[in-house]
């Protein structure tokens, strides 16, 4: 036999919105039940993030008290590849391709911008106003290339 409604209107009630009010919580908000469900899904995400910080570090801590420590003047060299080193081992290394690797960097994370612009380019209504955004955005672009190229940050020296 079904359980009567009387109890289980006792033991919970609807307010107007449609959320779960249980019995004994009184009407001060705090006893909604979309509320708690809300912030269990978050309980869970957290402890899961929590137990796996404990479980990276447990491993390195293991790691660390577990392996030998045996300071050698070999592992002291700068290579380690099984030749021994002739000269000095820090020497000035000329780095060229850093801007143009910084700008590529720049322009592929921009690049990443386009892509809600091409969806909502489509949509009735958006064509216009969303393509004077993208023309200043990728003018804002444009304005910070042609400063670099101006300033000589781009020239093969």
């Amino acid at each position: 036999m079904p359980e009567p409604t009387v109890a289980v209107l006792a033991a919970e009630r609807a307010d107007h919105a449609g959320y779960v009010q249980y019995a004994g919580t009184g009407g001060g908000g705090g006893g909604y039940a979309a509320a708690a469900a809300y912030f269990d899904s978050y309980t869970v995400v957290g402890l899961l993030a929590v137990v796996g910080v404990l479980f990276v570090m447990v491993a390195f801590g293991a790691g660390r008290l577990l392996r030998p420590v045996v300071p050698t003047p070999e592992k002291l060299l700068t290579y380690e590849c099984g030749v021994d080193p002739v000269g000095e081992g820090w020497a000035h290394t000329q780095v060229r391709y850093y801007v143009y690797a910084f700008l590529y960097v720049i322009f592929a994370v921009d690049s990443i911008f386009l892509f809600p612009w091409a969806t909502v380019f489509a949509a009735p209504g958006y064509g216009a106003t969303t393509l004077v955004e993208m023309f200043i955005f990728l003018g804002f672009l444009a304005v910070g290339l042609l400063y670099a190229w101006k300033k000589g940050v781009l020239a093969w020296t």
